[in-house]
């Protein structure tokens, strides 16, 4: 358990979460330039695109996603917001879709280092697929379905959230911290995204 105790700025759940959702932007943002230089025949960046699928894996599917599936979503729903039909039930179907695309990027990725023939082709096809969806579900959260947790959210769900999203940042992610993933996409905006 954290000892520490977080500030107020970390008692605002769907803050963090929009927070996370700029940085999983940054690395979109590199996946679209990898994916168009490789299209463009300026070479193939295994080595950074195994970086970015890492960290989609790790950062916006097992810390992120992780905080509004276990976390965030019961208290809506509980506070009346439904899952079947409902904005919840829909963020929770992206996510799968996301899993197994990130799934088929790391198998394309290590297709690629086998030299299979059509490898790099459906990598590149999976991860224009994976941008396409997380960019409209980013959107669908921010705008809809965060602005109705802002609304029906007690003062008390909010500091409860706040300190179990606490709690889930001080986690190791297939022994990565939350600083860790987040220097990964640092290095790679530097890197292949000009200012």
């Amino acid at each position: 358990m954290n000892e520490r105790s977080p500030d107020s700025s970390e008692l605002d759940p769907t803050g963090e979460l929009r927070n996370d959702h700029r940085i999983i932007e940054r690395v979109l943002q590199v996946l679209r330039v990898l994916i168009g230089r490789a299209r463009d025949g300026e070479g193939f960046e295994s080595e950074s695109l195994a970086r970015a699928v890492e960290f989609f894996r790790l950062f916006a599917d097992a810390c992120h996603h992780a905080k509004e599936e276990d976390l965030l979503f019961p208290v809506l729903e509980a506070r009346g917001v439904p899952r079947q039909g409902g904005p919840i039930g829909v963020m929770i179907e992206e996510h799968r879709q996301a899993r197994e695309l990130t799934a088929a990027m790391a198998e394309a990725l290590a297709d690629v280092k086998s030299d299979r023939p059509d490898a790099q082709e459906r990598f590149l096809t999976t991860a224009t697929s994976y941008d396409s969806l997380l960019t409209h579900h980013i959107f669908k959260e921010d705008n809809v379905l965060f602005r109705i947790g802002d609304q029906v959210l007690t003062e008390t769900d909010q500091e409860s959230l706040g300190l179990q999203f606490c709690d889930v940042r001080c986690r190791a992610f297939d022994g990565k911290t939350r600083e860790q993933l987040e220097v990964i996409a640092d290095e790679l905006e530097s890197r292949w995204v000009s200012n």
